[in-house]
């Protein structure tokens, strides 16, 4: 084994759930290498489209995706997911169309699993469709728990909880206002008030299609939570 396909299979390992859970054995990972191929997307392409016959799903080795649905009021983001992350698998495995659309956001790497070789390699393999499973349930577990986090809240700390988990390491939140919105399920009108309050605060600087966290420590006070 080389050292680049070493390194492929170290991470399809890592990608699917928890290392320590299950030791994939050298035939699952190159079983499962068999079921897809790496692609890359440029800066606002796609990877799949909303509405498209789900017929892959698709492991972000590197980049970021943004999870999209387009309405009547234009296109709102719902998510944005990077390395590590799975998407299209739930729509591939019901065999329905997605619901969403995934953009690449900058450079994008990506593995992509075709269905129609990847279901006999769960089927053969079950240590396979087994951390498959884990790796489902931990992104329904974090989604369950972000629920949990905003419930109860008022729409100012939802916001700044919102601004903590999407800010990335300059502390650049690149969500429209819009979008804010219709991921906490909020008016627009309130998501605008709790982001002038935040402004006026202090902890957060606003312009057009980008947010920024200027004071992390005190975003978290006034979301209720500490940074960890």
């Amino acid at each position: 084994m080389d050292v680049a396909e070493h390194q492929h299979f170290a991470w399809l390992a890592r990608s699917f759930g928890r290392t320590d859970y299950l030791p994939l054995a050298p035939e699952d990972l190159a079983a499962l290498s068999t079921a897809g191929e790496y692609v890359d997307k440029y800066p606002g392409t796609h990877l799949f489209k909303e509405g498209s016959d789900a017929t892959a799903a698709y492991v972000v080795q590197r980049g970021q995706v943004e999870l999209y649905r387009t309405r009547a009021g234009g296109r709102r983001v719902v998510a944005r997911v990077g390395e590590g992350a799975t998407i299209g698998d739930i729509a591939m495995f019901q065999g329905q169309p997605y619901i969403s659309s995934a953009r690449a956001i900058g450079h994008v790497t990506a593995f992509r699993l075709d269905r129609s070789r990847l279901l006999p390699v769960l089927m053969e393999h079950p240590r396979i469709a087994m951390r498959w499973l884990v790796a489902s349930l931990a992104q329904l577990e974090a989604t369950q728990r972000r629920v949990l986090r905003l419930m109860h809240r008022t729409v100012r700390e939802q916001v700044a909880e919102m601004l903590l988990e999407e800010s990335d390491s300059y502390g650049e939140v690149h969500l429209s206002q819009s979008s804010l919105a219709t991921l906490l399920g909020a008016s627009r009108q309130s998501v605008n008030e709790a982001l002038s309050e935040l402004r006026r605060a202090g902890v957060a600087e606003t312009g057009y299609r980008v947010m920024r966290v200027t004071d992390r420590d005190a975003l978290a006070a006034l979301a209720g939570r500490e940074v960890v």
